[in-house]
């Protein structure tokens, strides 16, 4: 499942990086990026700008899961912070730490192929409803 299929609308970025949505549960989501030569940087590693948007969406996943009847979730606050390299297939988990009636939080990471931490982010989210 891709966003665009869990919101009901089109996600042209998200789409264009290939994120798919492996898990979702309430207040969970599990995602992941297969990475081609394009999200890479001039080191070979994905760029911290494809992380951070895989960060982002993870979270806000989490949020729109958590809450089960808004139509998707503008990010008010994103912070990531990047532990490592990212090369392969990233996994993304977010995790919804509290939701509201109009806002949520979030908390998660991004990990490579092997396991190994590439981020951790936290973000403030406002439902669409």
């Amino acid at each position: 499942m891709n966003l665009s299929d869990l919101i009901g609308r089109p996600v042209p970025f998200a789409d264009y990086l290939g994120i798919r949505i492996v898990e979702i549960q309430p207040g969970l989501a599990r995602l992941d990026l297969p990475v081609r030569p394009e999200l890479e940087n001039s080191h070979g590693a994905v760029h911290g700008g494809v992380v951070s948007a895989l960060a982002d969406v993870a979270l806000a996943v989490a949020a729109i899961a958590q809450d089960g009847h808004c139509h998707g979730a503008f990010t008010i606050d994103l912070s990531v912070s990047f532990i490592g390299p990212g090369k392969g297939t990233l996994v993304a988990e977010g995790r919804c730490l509290r939701a509201g009636k109009s806002l949520a939080f979030s908390e998660g990471e991004v990990r490579d192929a092997h396991g190994n931490l590439v981020a951790k982010a936290i973000g403030s989210f406002k439902f669409k409803r």
